[in-house]
């Protein structure tokens, strides 16, 4: 039976009212799957159940609201149930939901695509569409490879990654990946990739050499290698690892010394989280592969895309016989509902000039993080933008990591947040409000401050 709060809510999101025949947390643990979950663990508690998001927060099948601090994986840009995402998606749907890109094209598609042409760096003119981030990385990663070989240059097949790097779960991209308790299982399944430091402290609280090391395997590996694949400015799931100006600078001009492609992948950085559109901006880079993911479509619906420079598009032109085409594609690749999404989430920026009212939240919650990176359970804390790990020593949580304490307590203050191994990473929606802040910051400061008093 429904709470007088949930009853509440679901007449005011004027809704069609969650089942009272369904067991959803029995259904859920006795069936449901769910990705980078140990499911026996999962199991022994009760899932939070999601009925309904409404701005930066998302509602319970109880009514209970929880302020969605990671942006439900990153993606949500402008919060949940947006009027314009929204409408824009009904309208869609009075044209058509869905048209192959196989052979044919599309308004929707063709709209979007002026769109993005509108807001991306300088240079990049081409653009391929798939479902999820992993799937553009894997474009990129073919786009590169062929990009070479018909330039008569087999040889350049290899690649550059950084050290602690994810780019997705498929396996070209768990390859240039760099997260051993994410990929290592596969490694029999995987090609090597050429390893390049990455900015995460060093135990003697020093950073590593960056340039250097990446040189050195450039002036070794040129004629072999085909491209470098960074996440610019900040590593996300590495725990939110972040690099210093001028460093993707530095990698553009060592790719044009050595001639090799650079691709960024802007899944995570993408669509203003850094505080610029894309985190290659902060270095005004063009990249000659760039993708994107995520945030794409305000985060309503999946969506990525892979763009490229006339330069590596041009080498794909030839008759259809010589089979010079990217062979790639996914049946809902340029879906037009997601499309239409994707336009809708651009317009907003303009509308609302979110990049521009983010800033004043990107100070405010700075200021937070110089209060809790004095709590003794804490080792580091890195900032970008609405970017944010809150590193915590280990030591501070008997049998459970001390992350996934704090993101557990913080539930208790209506509040989610989901950790990277011993980090906790704040990353909400860019329409998050001075208050929510305020209610982020002081629940993961009184959780962080109970681990002061938990030792093993």
């Amino acid at each position: 039976m429904q709470t007088k709060a949930a009853a509440a809510t679901l007449s005011l999101m004027d809704k069609a009212t969650v089942s009272d025949g369904i067991d959803y947390k029995e259904l859920d643990k006795s069936h449901v799957w769910h990705p980078f979950t140990q499911m026996q663990d999962w199991a022994a508690k009760d899932p939070l159940v999601i009925a309904y998001g409404e701005g930066n927060e998302l509602i319970d099948v109880d009514g209970r609201r929880y302020l969605d601090g990671v942006a439900s994986l990153w993606c949500n840009i402008h919060g949940h149930r947006h009027p314009r995402i929204d409408t824009a998606i009904r309208d869609q749907l009075d044209c058509i939901a869905h048209s192959t890109l196989l052979g044919l094209t599309h308004t929707s598609i063709l709209e979007t695509t002026q769109a993005l042409l509108g807001i991306v760096p300088e240079g990049l003119s081409h653009i391929f569409y798939s479902d999820s981030g992993a799937d553009a990385v894997e474009v990129a990663l073919k786009m590169a490879f062929q990009y070479w070989l018909q330039q008569g240059q087999p040889k350049k097949k290899r690649f550059v990654a950084l050290a602690d790097a994810y780019h997705g779960d498929t396996l070209g991209a768990v390859s240039v990946g760099g997260i051993d308790v994410f990929h290592a299982t596969f490694g029999p399944l995987l090609f090597d990739a050429l390893r390049a430091p990455n900015n995460r402290r060093q135990t003697d609280g020093t950073y590593p050499d960056l340039i250097g090391p990446l040189e050195t395997i450039l002036d070794q590996h040129a004629d072999e290698i085909c491209a470098i694949i960074v996440e610019p400015v900040v590593q996300a799931a590495a725990g939110i690892i972040t690099f210093p100006s001028g460093y993707l600078r530095r990698v553009r001009d060592l790719c044009d010394a050595h001639d090799v492609l650079l691709i960024t992948d802007e899944v995570a950085t993408g669509f203003g989280r850094t505080g610029k559109m894309f985190a290659c901006e902060h270095d005004a880079v063009t990249p000659d592969i760039m993708v994107l993911g995520k945030g794409m479509t305000g985060g309503y619906l999946p969506m990525s895309a892979t763009l490229a420079t006339d330069k590596v598009f041009d080498a794909f032109l030839a008759p259809t016989a010589a089979n010079r085409q990217l062979f790639h594609g996914h049946t809902f690749a340029g879906n037009a509902l997601a499309a239409a999404a994707c336009r809708a989430n651009i317009e907003i920026f303009g509308a609302e000039q979110s990049l521009q009212m983010m800033q004043a939240h990107v100070e405010l919650v700075a200021g937070y993080l110089a209060k809790i990176a004095e709590l003794p359970a804490v080792t580091d804390v890195r900032q970008s933008g609405l970017m944010v790990g809150i590193e915590l020593d280990p030591s501070r949580v008997e049998q459970q990591g001390p992350a996934s304490y704090v993101c557990d307590r913080v539930r208790d203050f209506d509040v989610i947040l989901r950790p990277l191994g011993d980090v906790v990473v704040w990353m909400p929606p860019l329409s998050i409000t001075a208050t929510q802040i305020d209610t982020l910051a002081n629940a993961t400061e009184t959780a962080i401050r109970e681990l002061s008093e938990r030792t093993i």
